[in-house]
C-alpha cells in the first residue's frame, strides 16, 4: 500500500503551483503566493499569466521560488514573433521559466519544421539561468506515435522539460502519456525535465506519475530540476496527507 504521506513530502518541493484561471486577479495571485511557501516547506514554482509575472515576481523575492509563466498559451498558434515577443516581455518582468505551448496544430498537420523552429527560436531568448517547457498538449496528439514523435522533436530543439498539457483541453495529463514522454527523455540522453500538468488532484496521482519516473528513469532521478507537477488543487491534499487540512476525493483516470 502505497505510504500518502512519504509521497506528499516529495511531491511538495516539485510543484508548479498554478493560477491560470480566467479572470485572474491580482489578489489571487497575492493568495497563491502565499500558498506557495507552506509549513512543511515551500513549492518549486508559480505558474501564472504573464500578466502577472512581475507582481508574483516581487512576492516572492527571497523566497527561492521560481515565477513561470505561460507563452502561446493556450491554443498552440503559429505567430511566432509575436511568441518570440511575449517570451521578450515575460523574462523582463522577472519570469524564471518559460512554458510554450508547441504549434501542435502545425505538427499534427504535417508541419514539424515549423514546430521545430518555434521552439528553438524562444529557447535561444532564454539565457542559462532560465527554463524552457514546452507544452506539448498530448490530450490533442491522441495516438502514442504522434506524443512520441512530439516528445523527440521538442528534446531536440533544446526544450529543458517536456510538460504534457495546458489543462485548457478535455484531456490532459496521463499515465499513459506520461510513459511516453519519460521513455523519451531516457531515450535522448540529455539532461532535461518532465511536467505533468492537468487533473492531477491528489497525492495518489502524484504517486502514479512519480513512480513511473523511478521505473524508466531511476529512483534518484526526480527532483525540483528534472520532474514538475503543474496543479492548482493538488496542495491542498498534499498537506492533509502531511496533517495540515483535509485530504481530496480520490481521482479516476
Amino acid at each position: 500500500m502505497t505510504d500518502l504521506s512519504s509521497v506528499a513530502r516529495r511531491a511538495l518541493p516539485l510543484l508548479d503551483l498554478t493560477d491560470l484561471s480566467d479572470g485572474c486577479t491580482d489578489a489571487a495571485i497575492d493568495a497563491l503566493c502565499a500558498r506557495a511557501e507552506t509549513p512543511v516547506g515551500n513549492v518549486a514554482a508559480v505558474c501564472v499569466f504573464p500578466a502577472f509575472v512581475a507582481r508574483a515576481k516581487k512576492t516572492l523575492a527571497g523566497t527561492g521560488i521560481a515565477v513561470a509563466t505561460v507563452v502561446n498559451f493556450p491554443a498552440g498558434g503559429d505567430d511566432t514573433v509575436a511568441v518570440e515577443a511575449e517570451t521578450d516581455k515575460a523574462l523582463a518582468d522577472g519570469a524564471d521559466e518559460i512554458d510554450l505551448v508547441m504549434p501542435y496544430r502545425a505538427f499534427l498537420a504535417g508541419r514539424p519544421g515549423f514546430a521545430e523552429t518555434q521552439i528553438v527560436r524562444v529557447k535561444r531568448r532564454l539565457g542559462a539561468a532560465h527554463k524552457l517547457k514546452v507544452i506539448l498538449e498530448t490530450g490533442r496528439l491522441v495516438e502514442p506515435a504522434a506524443i512520441r514523435a512530439a516528445s523527440d522533436l521538442a528534446l531536440g530543439a533544446g526544450a529543458d522539460f517536456i510538460k504534457t498539457s495546458t489543462g485548457k483541453v478535455d484531456v490532459n495529463a496521463t499515465p499513459a502519456a506520461a510513459e511516453i514522454m519519460l521513455t523519451a527523455i531516457r531515450d535522448s540522453g540529455r539532461p532535461a525535465g518532465f511536467k505533468a500538468a492537468g487533473g492531477i488532484r491528489t497525492a495518489a496521482d502524484a504517486a502514479v506519475y512519480l513512480d513511473l519516473a523511478d521505473r524508466i528513469l531511476g529512483p534518484d532521478w526526480a527532483s525540483a530540476r528534472t520532474f514538475r507537477f503543474g496543479a492548482s488543487g493538488l496542495l491542498d491534499d498534499l498537506l492533509a496527507q502531511l496533517g495540515h487540512g483535509a485530504a481530496a476525493k480520490p481521482s479516476a483516470y
